[in-house]
């Protein structure tokens, strides 16, 4: 009987330690934005933390294309009702390393030319940065009326060829997924 005690501690107490290193490197990927407008547009600037892991990053050195998914919903608050949606837009921006050339290209769907950046951290916040991105047209909105934008970001799967992802068991570590963050504005 105390075998089996001593056998169950250990495996426990091993269980433990080989958890506590995931535990230490799991930050929490968090987003924020701040709205505004200009003349034409509903502009957003949204930044992404604690997004990128040293796996992660070793991964994208290796040549990995990475591609992170920001969600932007638009709605219009209304009093004893639910909220309106006017809007729902997704952006993904994808980060690829060419050895080769020791060059950085991050691209987002819809855009003809890939960003190019000689140095990492350059192209680590063109990843995680939404610089003024347009919404929907002001005209599109009603004066004097409360609005809410709210935004999220994850992580798409990371697909690696040839059904490699079942001997690379920890890509999947890499997944996440933040919470909306609502931003509220009067216009």
């Amino acid at each position: 009987m105390q075998r089996r005690t001593r056998f169950g501690s250990v495996c426990l107490i091993l269980l433990y330690s080989l958890s506590v290193p995931f535990q230490l490197q799991a930050r929490e990927a968090t987003i924020s934005c701040f709205v505004t407008n200009d003349a034409t547009h509903v502009l957003v600037y949204a930044r992404l933390t604690n997004s990128f892991t040293k796996d992660m990053e070793a991964a994208i050195l290796a040549g990995v294309p990475t591609t992170f998914t920001f969600l932007i919903d638009l709605y219009q608050e209304r009093r004893y009702w639910v909220d309106k949606k006017i809007a729902g837009l997704t952006v993904r921006r994808t980060i690829k390393y060419d050895i080769v050339k020791k060059l950085f290209s991050v691209s987002s769907e819809g855009e003809k030319e890939a960003i190019t950046f000689s140095d990492y951290e350059s192209a680590k916040r063109a990843m995680a940065e939404l610089n003024g991105f347009p919404v929907v047209p002001v005209k599109s909105l009603q004066r004097n009326e409360f609005y809410a934008v709210q935004i999220k970001a994850k992580l798409e799967k990371v697909r690696l060829p040839l059904n490699m992802e079942y001997i690379f068991f920890f890509v999947s570590l890499w997944d996440f997924e933040t919470d909306w963050y609502r931003e509220g504005f009067f216009y």
